[in-house]
């Protein structure tokens, strides 16, 4: 049992967690810079400088994000810890982390372009230069290496100017200098690159680390959505007149949800719940709102801000596959409290040391469930084990709980494939190395296959070795799966 020669094998990462570099190379700030560290009890928090001077701070998390105070501007405080600053300084160790990937046979790598690093204010005439030849060095290495870039072109930040100038995704400005920048990277990488995700988790994020908004209610919210709906679909038409044979997909939160109990209710619960992720993808793979949009917003109290021709610009940029994420799933009843990833916990399913559950049946379930609902090729862009991770006395990890969960999940990802005949271009795992955690801004919670080795304040080497896991799931991707069944 083995998946097709033609499956994408490989890892994902994000630049504002991973590259850093952050004044490096003509790169301008971004709305992550202003972020600290945290844990589960302490969210990560931007610092602020408010209108009289002084400092305060707002929440950043993405899900549950705060309003930024009137008149207040996102500052650097000296002495604060901010983690995008370095990351794990991938710009500097980009050769060495791609060899480390190819290693492992990996014949597709996901990162993430920092719109800053490209244009730093978003509002130049021309791109830095020193940005894109970055990004071609990166191409560079992966080419060296027969390894496809999957890029995605906007995960979760924008310029900080963008944010205090236009207010981010809630302005149509901003609409704009997305397509340039797009327009630039189709002309200078579209030769090099054939698949590309447009949005990353568009139906996570919110608030101003992610969207440049300095509102996060749902007014603001859902009408920044509707423009990055339509900056998404004017880029797929961009990017298909420019690059013929492309192939563009947006990336969604995906974890699995099921209805508590068989009381119709909790069922019915179930599909109001789900049609609130389903409203993004929908719309984005369809190319229409949902029949079902109206209502949904009018709950919510919202009302659109369209204008004539929306309609046509949507119906001109579908998807051609849907990518998304895949960590977990959750339960909902009438009585779940629920956020944007889901609800209750599974109570028949083991939990990960962030109260994550661990369900790799669903990721069948989903990947049947997507492609039922849109008959459009799939991608598993990320799942992973976020771990304590230990070096023992001899400097391995033996993570045996992250094969182990793999493992089951890759077996749910090949049933999908060989027995229910679902479409599955490949498999990104997050993160192939390790990297700083998005939600609180941690190193202590790791997914790599590869150790780094830095603590959650910044310090240490920065050397990286191979955890067990590294071997194995070499092995694997050399047998497409086919060692799964070996075990």
């Amino acid at each position: 049992m083995q998946l097709p020669a033609t499956f994408l094998w490989g890892g994902a990462t994000a630049d504002f967690q991973f590259e850093g570099g952050y004044q490096d190379g003509g790169r301008g700030l971004s709305t992550h810079d202003f972020e600290t560290d945290g844990n589960v009890s302490q969210p990560r928090r931007n610092t602020l400088r408010l209108a009289d001077g002084s400092c305060a701070e707002a929440r950043s998390h993405f899900f549950n994000p705060e309003n930024i105070p009137e008149g207040a501007v996102p500052c650097l405080v000296d002495g604060q810890y901010y983690p995008s600053h370095k990351a794990v300084d991938h710009y500097h160790r980009y050769k060495e982390d791609i060899s480390l990937l190819a290693g492992m046979g990996m014949n597709v790598y996901r990162f993430s372009i920092c719109w800053s690093r490209i244009f730093p204010t978003g509002d130049e005439e021309t791109p830095n230069e020193d940005g894109l030849k970055f990004y071609d060095a990166i191409l560079d290495e992966l080419e060296k290496h027969h390894m496809e870039p999957l890029i995605t072109i906007h995960h979760d930040e924008l310029p900080l100017h963008l944010a205090l100038q236009y207010d981010g995704w809630s302005s149509r400005t901003t609409i704009d200098r997305y397509l340039k920048y797009c327009a630039v990277l189709f002309d200078r990488y579209g030769k090099r690159c054939k698949y590309w995700i447009t949005f990353n988790e568009i139906n996570a994020v919110r608030g101003f680390a992610a969207c440049g908004t300095h509102r996060c209610d749902d007014q603001t919210h859902y009408n920044a959505v509707h423009n990055m709906f339509l900056a998404s679909a004017g880029a797929v038409k961009l990017g298909h007149e420019m690059m013929p044979g492309s192939m563009f997909g947006a990336m969604y939160a995906m974890s699995e949800l099921y209805p508590a109990t068989c009381k119709p209710e909790d069922v019915f619960c179930r599909l109001q719940k789900r049609r609130e992720t389903y409203y993004f993808v929908d719309t984005m793979a369809r190319g229409y709102y949902p029949s079902y949009a109206a209502s949904l917003l009018d709950r919510r109290g919202v009302t659109l801000h369209t204008q004539p021709g929306d309609d046509a610009i949507l119906a001109a940029g579908q998807l051609d596959f849907i990518s998304f994420s895949y960590y977990r799933s959750n339960i909902v009843s009438t009585k779940t409290k629920m956020n944007v990833l889901g609800g209750d916990q599974n109570p028949y399913l083991e939990v990960t040391p962030w109260g994550w559950t661990i369900d790799p049946l669903g990721l069948r379930f989903l990947l049947n469930e997507l492609y039922d609902r849109y008959q459009k090729p799939l991608f598993v862009v990320e799942n992973g084990l976020g771990a304590v991770d230990d070096p023992d006395e001899s400097g391995v990890v033996q993570d045996d709980y992250r094969i182990n969960y793999l493992r089951d999940h890759l077996r749910a990802v090949m049933e999908a494939v060989l027995t229910d005949g679902i479409p599955c271009l490949g498999y990104t795992m997050w993160a192939p190395i390790d990297l700083v955690s998005l939600g609180t801004g941690e190193m202590k919670k790791r997914y790599g296959f590869i150790y780094v080795d830095m603590d959650d304040k910044g310090n240490g080497t920065l050397e990286r070795r191979k955890k067990k896991s590294y071997d194995w799931m070499k092995n694997v991707i050399a047998t497409n799966g086919g060692v799964l069944w070996e075990e």
